[in-house]
Parts: C-alpha cells; structure tokens; sequence
C-alpha cells in the first residue's frame, strides 16, 4: 500500500528525490560514503528540499534509486544544468562538488572527456566567466 506522502508528493518533489538519490548512488559507488561526502550530501539535501526521512532512506538504501541515464543529449543537459543551478544556489563550487558532478555526468552517460567539456563550460557559465564570443552567442540565439 502507498503512503500518503507518496500519493501526495509533488512533480517537483519526486524529481528532487531522483536527483538527490541519483547523487547518493554517485558518492556511495566507490564504497561507503565518506564524511566530506556525507557533508556535501547534507548540502544538496538541503537545497533540493529533502526531508530528513528521504535522506535516512536515501543514505541507508542507495541501491534502491538506480540511475536511469536520460536517453538523449539534451535530458542529460537539463539534469547536468539542474545539478548546477543547485550547486550554485551558494555561487560557489569546490572540490567535492566537482568530483561528484564529473561522476554524476558520466553516470548519466556522457563520457569522461564531455563531462569534462560540459562542467567546464557550465562552470563559467553558472560563475558568469563567459567570455564575449560565447555571450554573443547566447544572446543573439534565436529561441
């Protein structure tokens, strides 16, 4: 039987707890989830609006939350672009959060050297670093 707070959860809600389990999964591949990775979990936790009672069962049971790669190019963008509005909700990114995104991106599917090209491009992006070829680019696209 489904509990209330799965009938009720929102859209948004589910997809914070994809993307947040998504994450665990990420940091526990390599064996038990170290404590700067626990911290930095905390953190994204937070920022994805994750109840205490998610992160318990998130954090005990990351198996349970495979990561399904996006078929396509663009929803591994959208994903990769929503992990980073995330990260700099603080407008700062460290060391920790960028070893879990360049595993993150490949979890997802892209390759280690697109994931590389990606979070590099999306760090200055996201840091407002662009330079004036790329920001011409943005703004003169036609949407």
């Amino acid at each position: 039987m489904m509990s209330l707070v799965k009938i009720f959860e929102s859209g948004a809600q589910k997809n914070n707890m994809a993307h947040f389990a998504a994450i665990v999964n990420i940091a526990a591949v390599d064996g038990p989830i170290n404590t700067i990775e626990e911290k930095l979990l905390i953190r994204f936790a937070n920022k994805l609006d994750i109840s205490e009672a998610q992160f318990d069962e998130a954090m005990r049971y990351p198996s349970n939350y495979p990561i399904n790669p996006p078929s396509s190019k663009e929803e591994r963008l959208e994903y990769l672009y929503d992990l980073f509005k995330m990260i700099y909700a603080d407008h700062e990114i460290d060391e920790p959060e960028m070893n879990l995104i360049r595993r993150y991106a490949i979890g997802l599917g892209c390759s280690s050297g697109t994931a590389k090209e990606v979070i590099k491009k999306s760090i200055q992006i996201f840091s407002g670093k662009i330079d004036f070829e790329d920001y011409r680019y943005l703004v003169n696209k036609k949407e």
